[in-house]
């Protein structure tokens, strides 16, 4: 019944805003194109929004320069799709405006999602909103097209880690093998999204693996991410992604936290109270969206995240000290 329900509305709009969340990864990117080059094959007027800069790993995608950093004029809107958020802060600065929209259409995979939105499409069980949007376009009996095909693909290898994170599924297998038929190219994606980094990312690498500490217990490992690691790297926190597996990946570690001082926060605050955004990774065998939800976060079983104040060594307390009970 949502379903069709979403679809008469998407049927019925005539002025599309799709967003999702800042600092996206490959599934909001993937969700977000795939879902707006649909509506366009049934002449639906659209705009693709995202408020940050888009990692450069995905500038391979067809269409990505349709995504765009201004949502436009949001009062000329009839209906806006929100992609990838367990709320609708997550879109960032434009969300207090997008939530004037007449119709709000909320699709996404979170467990955690706040249910906002005239209109939800929400399964947790999915391995990635990518997978959301493809059942939606396949009940619209839209053909994918090879550029639809490319961005769902991604979507799906993002978020299910290439295949190995425990979300991976037979469904995500069934999807991606339609996809390749329909004209992706696994080579293509894997080399562009894993196999190709710049030298300024490596030197943020070697930084990073720096700053690793290991918890009494040796199940949480930990990464520190400043500013000043940045301008120093001539680096963004768009080439921070993935890089986190690489503190998951030590041996006897089942959680691992990057831990990213936003700019915001440097200068907002005093030097020794800062704002942090907080990444969190299981091997799977703990429940990461438990421990963000203990900060006011959400996520997924094995991929969490959530903000917080306070000095670095507070902020490090409070992990480690949580973290002894749930491991």
């Amino acid at each position: 019944m949502k379903m069709n329900q979403i679809i008469q509305q998407l049927k019925n709009s005539k002025h599309i805003l799709l967003a999702t969340h800042i600092h996206p990864d490959g599934d909001a990117i993937g969700s977000l194109l795939a879902m707006g080059l649909a509506l366009e094959e049934i002449k639906k007027k659209v705009q693709l929004y995202n408020e940050s800069v888009l990692p450069a790993v995905y500038n391979f995608l067809p269409s990505i320069h349709r995504i765009k950093d201004y949502a436009g004029a949001l009062e000329a809107y009839d209906t806006a799709v929100i992609l990838d958020c367990s709320d609708l802060q997550r879109v960032g600065e434009a969300a207090e405006a997008i939530s004037r929209t007449p119709v709000i259409i909320n699709i996404d995979h979170h467990a955690t999602n706040n249910r906002f939105g005239r209109y939800q499409l929400i399964d947790p069980k999915a391995s990635a909103t990518a997978v959301l949007i493809y059942r939606l376009i396949s009940a619209m009996e839209i053909p994918i097209t090879t550029s639809m095909a490319y961005a769902i693909y991604t979507g799906i290898m993002a978020d299910t880690g290439s295949f190995r994170f425990s979300n991976t599924t037979s469904e995500a297998f069934k999807i991606c093998h339609e996809m390749v038929l329909n004209g992706a190219d696994p080579h293509k994606v894997a080399y562009h999204v894993y196999e190709t980094i710049s030298l300024k990312r490596v030197k943020l690498l070697n930084m990073l693996y720096d700053t690793i500490e290991i918890s009494e217990n040796g199940k949480l490992s930990s990464m520190t991410l400043t500013q000043n690691m940045l301008h120093a790297t001539g680096t963004s926190i768009t080439d921070v992604e993935g890089l986190i597996n690489y503190a998951r990946r030590i041996e006897n570690v089942k959680v691992a936290v990057l831990l990213y001082e936003r700019a915001d926060g440097r200068q907002m605050r005093a030097s020794n109270d800062r704002e942090f955004h907080v990444s969190l990774r299981s091997d799977g065998s703990v429940n990461v969206a438990n421990l963000a939800a203990a900060f006011g976060g959400g996520g997924h079983r094995g991929a969490a995240g959530f903000d917080i104040h306070g000095s670095l060594p507070e902020v490090k307390t409070q992990l480690y000290s949580i973290a002894s009970r749930l491991l």
